[in-house]
């Protein structure tokens, strides 16, 4: 099976999460990814089922995926997946999440 994204869009993805989204990254993986101890996250990757961070914890990188509520086919749903992950890591928190905008 053929992954749906390539490099460029993976590239895209990866940058815009880390630069105008770490600490919504830190969220997910300390939710959704099992690290509740994280203090920083990284996105470096994507495919159909999910997304990779590179997760600080203890001072140690360690690799994290978390994966998608369903297999993604185009570019326009991962973004909405990542805002549903986000909302997901804020109310198993407790947290209101952030206006978009």
């Amino acid at each position: 099976m053929s992954a749906p994204f390539g490099a460029d869009v993976v590239a895209a993805v990866c940058g815009h999460m880390n630069d105008d989204h770490a600490g919504d990254s830190l969220l997910i993986c300390r939710t959704l990814g099992g690290q509740p101890a994280a203090t920083r996250a990284r996105a470096t990757g994507l495919d159909a089922e999910g997304m990779e961070f590179a997760v600080t914890v203890d001072d140690i990188e360690v690799p994290v995926r978390v994966p998608f509520a369903h297999r993604l086919t185009e570019r326009a749903q991962i973004r909405q997946e990542v805002v549903r992950m986000y909302r997901e890591a804020c109310q198993r928190l407790g947290l209101p999440p952030r206006r978009a905008g």
